[in-house]
């Protein structure tokens, strides 16, 4: 996956700080001004730090106290690199701190194999324990070539940062850096105060271990939903809001999967989706799905029949049937993360699909 090189190169040293206090770079900044110019690199830093924690709350939070560091630092900022390249080095400092001693997070595939119908629902797993959903506009940036766009999306996909979470931190900061963003070698190895060839070495670890669980920083990008998605998904609503089993039948692969963290319990094959609906999953009868957008896929928040929030959606489709129903029941935090109301406010107004991938 490639996305724009990094302008500039990272000042030395792998310290959060800037240079030293005795130094000093550039003139003072105004402060509204300055803070314009950290925000306008919220958006794209908020992404990286999704792709190292795989977290959307912990993302945003990296990205805060990345904020409060350049501004407490910025006037030991000497302009020997970029202001993105510096941010950077700070988000990827912060994240690394913050991966310290922790459990990789995961999607329920990731940690046991398919459950049946019968198998009891359990109990839900901690927060920390899964890869969240992350709402596009969050992390993508909204205007750009198109092309770069397309990767992007893949990069924010919800296997392909699970996949990232095998990586040890290191190894996982230089393969986004090398492989997402486009740095080079050499930036990559100023901003970890390592060597070129430590970095290429490492990168060439983090490739071996993702091809080994099947991922690769390689795939190539989705392409934008074509009228046939877009028919796709409508009728998807349409059969999920109306419950109509054997519509259903029709849409998804017959290895689909469905999962529901924060429980374990995953099912896959068609088949036992639709047993798993009419029996325990029967309170879905009567959903409203109001379209949104995660993961650069398509998305929904569901609502139960008496408008109470239920699961935000993330649909994979390919080959003109749906792979994947992935539902985060964490409705308290993520309805207000998407935007979404904690009622539900009648159908939206114009198209029913969500916001297209790409287009």
């Amino acid at each position: 996956m490639k996305r724009s090189s990094a302008s500039g190169t990272v000042a030395g040293g792998s310290a959060v700080s800037a240079p030293s206090d005795g130094e000093r770079g550039e003139q003072a900044v105004p402060q509204g001004e300055l803070a314009d110019r950290l925000e306008a690199h919220r958006t794209e830093l908020t992404g990286y730090c999704y792709r190292m924690l795989g977290s959307a709350f912990e993302a945003e939070d990296a990205v805060q106290e990345t904020m409060v560091r350049a501004w407490r630092a910025h006037d030991r900022f000497q302009g020997r690199s970029s202001l993105r390249s510096w941010l950077y080095r700070i988000a990827t400092n912060v994240c690394l701190d913050l991966l310290k001693g922790s459990r990789r997070r995961a999607r329920p595939m990731d940690l046991s194999s398919p459950s049946s119908v019968d198998t009891p629902i359990g109990t839900g797993l901690p927060e920390a324990t899964w890869i969240g959903p992350v709402p596009d506009e969050r992390v993508l940036a909204s205007a750009g070539d198109p092309a770069e766009t397309a990767v992007a999306r893949e990069s924010i996909r919800l296997a392909f940062v699970s996949a990232l979470q095998r990586l040890a931190p290191r190894q996982r900061a230089v393969l986004i850096l090398r492989e997402v963003l486009s740095w080079s070698a050499a930036e990559v190895a100023e901003l970890l105060g390592g060597s070129v060839a430590s970095v290429n070495s490492a990168l060439q670890r983090a490739r071996a271990t993702l091809a080994a669980g099947g991922a690769s920083a390689a795939a190539p990008p989705p392409r934008p939903l074509d009228d046939a998605q877009r028919s796709l998904l409508t009728r998807y609503v349409d059969a999920f809001e109306r419950f109509d089993m054997d519509a259903l039948t029709a849409l998804l692969h017959e290895d689909s999967t469905l999962s529901m963290p924060p429980y374990e319990l995953w099912l896959r094959g068609r088949a036992d989706i639709l047993k798993w609906l009419l029996g325990p999953g029967c309170g879905c009868e009567g959903s409203h799905l109001v379209p949104v957008a995660a993961n650069g896929r398509p998305a929904f928040g569901q609502y139960r029949a008496d408008g109470s929030p239920w699961a935000i959606q993330v649909i994979e489709t390919d080959g003109g049937h749906v792979t994947a129903l992935q539902s985060f029941l964490d409705t308290e935090r993520l309805f207000p993360l998407f935007g979404l109301p904690p009622r539900y406010a009648g159908p939206p107004t114009g198209e029913r699909t969500p916001a297209a991938p790409g287009s």
